[in-house]
């Protein structure tokens, strides 16, 4: 009887997916007069293998990474159980309707892990069973049954090299309650994937340590090889080529006894074979491999009982059960309406009752009866929230020259000597780069993590290190190889366990600066599913001086400011980063429901993640500040920290480690000119965005809304000139002239670096005070300063 109503449910999706992709591109009126898509025959493929799954193999405590073009099949899924909307699925691709591609910030249905980029959905459900084993050894986790993290492979995603980086982290860290199931329908996006895929699929995840499970037959071909002549069946099946059966398949019964006969035929028992079966039969067994026996599949998930990490391989059909199965070019292909017309009658679907369910389905009230019992949806919505941790009071002793990135190791370090929930909760990781970007303290003190206690051999045998190396169920940190998209897919899987999971993480994560672009599609990828994390990118810039051009990032203060769902500072004083960093634990639980705050017109109510762009370079300090201009002007983005006069000739606007120099070039100007401004930018990005928002609003008729920088700004005589400075792209800060109509001068790093002292590397990039003052000198009027003339005098 279950077999039975999977089946119905199967047909019922397959239906249902396709009519929703039929719908929105030959029915709904076309607004663009452009193909709108679906990829009805991805879904197809898929759907026997997600029947299966969902309404047989998960439990509630399950999590399903779904391919990307089997976005259809899920909604229609979530639809079947009355999760999801007709009006959203009449609206599929439509704007507030389905999503191309499942989505957990812009679906209202229960998807676990958003995907689209291919390869990274995948990739994230390994990283998300490390995040589980990491909760379930902490003694403040609870009693929770661990679930399978679930990734559903499109074949040709296995040609993304991240899958592969995932790999051999997953084996590093004793993966485990992980299942991959690929389908294996031996198409892409132009053409047949590449003969004998599935051995060295085979061989590399075995190198792995993982089962790989081979399922290539269905349930009416294991049944045809038992009889009389079914091995030279099985043999030809075997043998033929993958472009051969998928033409062969499109091409139909009629077309596969001609070259079954021509191969096999006058051998007797296996003519015969073929001899008993209509064209029809004929074509349902050649197509019923395994991925598109839903029964098998079934089957094959129930038999296994072990926690180890599993790869189905699932033979199936592109575009399986529809009048474009098989076809090369299927992949973005759609049904015509005469096509469609004639399978709507085929799936037994009358005209009006299209959306409904239940349609065509002879027992409605025994399917529904199944339905109520599937363990996967019987606990409702598995979205989860855990409490707020409080953020205890962050500061530092800044008295002494120190660098950004050493104070920012300083406030873990302390953390870590404390008992704060906070503390408790935090969890760092790093790309083989702990050391050296200031986690040591932290490590040494809250330990590595892994299941199994593993002791350090250098402290056993009383070696001296700076680095204790203790791995235990119990530690707060996750050593990772040197993979940085491994780095960004950890970060997002940790920054969303208090939806997965039901437990808050407070996940930081360390990079070099340079190579943050490297994992910078699955940084993205994270942003997009609105997981909560601390990213720490240091050293950073030409700052870095000696470690060349290779080392020293130029682009990565623009991608602070374009990476939606990341706030980005770059501090340039201890007590900056002291004040940023009470903030950002904080602001990365909050939830809030997106208004902006009239104060900035920020959506901090709203939470997201927080990236520092930090250097090793010590700096003397400004001293001890605490009044609430500094404090609060951190966090919104810029303070004033040389307030300017009513007659200001100069402003001087500088973000990060470029301070020395604009301070100092500024004391230079000030000899000459009046009232010169300093104006310590810790947060482009948020500046930026408060301005933006704040014209919005005002466009829309709130008068009255002014950003953070505006009111800085404000004050401004007309004819005062701005200079920007940063250790980065100038075009960072170029656009704060803009604001109140100011010429500005942005000074910046434009070109690779190279070799130097921090002095060479700034003088080469137009960076140091000498630099500043020469710009204001030859692009301004006004009195130079006195030994300060143009080179050219």
């Amino acid at each position: 009887m279950k077999t039975t109503h999977l089946k119905t449910i199967e047909q019922r999706l397959l239906w249902l997916s396709h009519w929703m992709i039929h719908h929105v591109n030959h029915i709904r009126p076309k607004v663009d007069g452009i193909k709108i898509g679906g990829h009805q025959a991805s879904s197809a493929s898929m759907v026997s293998i997600m029947t299966a799954l969902y309404f047989s193999a998960l439990r509630p405590e399950d999590r399903v990474a779904v391919k990307p073009h089997a976005s259809p099949v899920f909604h229609a899924i979530q639809y079947l159980m009355g999760n999801q909307t007709r009006e959203n699925m009449e609206n599929f691709r439509g704007y507030g309707g389905v999503q191309s591609y499942p989505s957990r910030t812009k679906d209202v249905d229960d998807v676990d892990f958003s995907t689209g980029s291919v390869g990274l959905g995948v990739a994230i459900t390994s990283f998300a069973s490390l995040v589980q084993d990491y909760i379930a050894a902490k003694d403040w986790a609870g009693d929770q049954p661990l679930g399978r993290m679930v990734a559903l492979v499109g074949d040709a995603e296995l040609d993304e090299g991240n899958v592969y980086e995932a790999l051999q982290e997953g084996w590093k860290n004793d993966l485990r309650n992980t299942w991959w199931v690929i389908d294996y329908n031996r198409q892409s996006l132009d053409g047949i994937v590449r003969e004998g895929l599935f051995e060295r699929v085979e061989k590399i995840f075995d190198a792995f340590g993982w089962d790989v499970v081979r399922v290539k037959y269905g349930a009416l071909q294991r049944a045809a090889f038992e009889e009389p002549g079914g091995d030279k069946l099985r043999s030809w099946i075997d043998a033929c080529p993958n472009q051969e059966y998928a033409a062969l398949t499109f091409m139909g019964g009629a077309v596969w006894r001609k070259r079954l006969m021509d191969d096999l035929g006058d051998q007797g028992d296996v003519s015969a074979l073929i001899d008993r079966r209509s064209d029809a039969e004929l074509a349902a067994l050649m197509e019923n491999l395994g991925g598109n026996c839903v029964e098998t599949m079934a089957e094959t998930f129930a038999s296994i009982t072990h926690d180890r990490p599993t790869c189905f391989l699932a033979y199936t059909i592109k575009g399986w059960g529809t009048p474009i199965a098989g076809h090369k070019d299927n992949h973005g292909g759609l049904m015509n309406k005469a096509q469609f017309a004639d399978w709507q009658a085929h799936m037994g679907v009358p005209e009006g009752a299209e959306w409904e369910p239940f349609a065509a389905v002879d027992h409605p009230e025994d399917l529904q009866a199944f339905l109520n019992d599937v363990p996967f949806f019987a606990r409702g919505t598995r979205r989860f929230t855990d409490a707020k941790l409080n953020v205890p009071e962050i500061s530092l002793d800044t008295a002494k020259s120190t660098s950004t990135q050493a104070a920012f190791g300083k406030i873990l370090d302390d953390l870590s000597k404390g008992d704060s929930a906070l503390a408790e909760r935090i969890v760092t990781t790093s790309p083989d780069v702990t050391g050296t970007t200031s986690l040591g303290a932290w490590v040494n003190r809250r330990k590595l993590f892994a299941r199994a206690a593993q002791a350090d051999a250098f402290i056993e045998h009383r070696i001296p290190s700076t680095a204790k190396w203790e791995f235990t169920p119990d530690g707060q940190h996750i050593e990772l190889g040197i993979a940085e998209m491994n780095l960004m897919l950890l970060l997002g899987a940790a920054g969303l366990s208090h939806s997965l999971f039901g437990k808050r993480l407070i996940p930081i994560g360390t990079v070099y600066d340079p190579f943050v672009c490297r994992g910078l599609d699955a940084l993205n990828y994270a942003c997009y599913q609105d997981a909560r994390f601390i990213l720490v990118g240091t050293p950073s810039g030409v700052t870095l001086a000696p470690e060349g051009g290779a080392h020293q990032s130029v682009g990565t203060p623009l991608i602070g400011m374009s990476q939606d769902g990341l706030a980005a500072f770059e501090p340039a004083f201890a007590d900056e980063i002291a004040v940023i960093m009470q903030w950002a634990f904080e602001y990365v639980q909050r939830d809030g429901d997106g208004q902006p705050d009239e104060r900035t017109w920020l959506r901090d109510e709203t939470g997201g993640s927080v990236y520092l762009r930090l250097t090793t370079n010590p700096i003397e300090q400004p001293g001890k500040r605490v009044d609430e201009d500094f404090r609060q002007g951190a966090i919104d983005g810029a303070y004033w920290l040389r307030k300017p006069g009513p007659n200001c000739d100069v402003v001087i606007a500088y973000q990060g480690a470029v301070a020395p120099e604009a301070i100092r070039a500024a004391g230079m100007i000030g000899e000459a000119r009046r009232d010169v401004g300093v104006l310590a930018i810790t947060s482009a990005d948020r500046l930026n965005a408060g301005w933006t928002a704040a014209q919005r609003a005002r466009s829309r008729g709130n008068k009255a809304a002014t950003s953070h920088i505006e009111n800085l700004m404000s004050g401004l005589p007309r004819h005062c000139k701005v200079i920007t400075v940063i250790d980065g792209h100038p075009a960072t800060l170029s656009w704060i002239g803009a604001v109140g109509g100011h010429q500005t001068i942005p000074l910046g790093v434009e070109h690779f670096g190279q070799t130097g002292t921090i002095g060479d590397l700034y003088r080469h990039h137009g960076l140091d005070a000498a630099a500043i003052v020469e710009k204001v000198q030859g692009l301004t009027e006004g009195k130079p300063a006195p030994g300060y003339g143009l080179a050219a005098e």
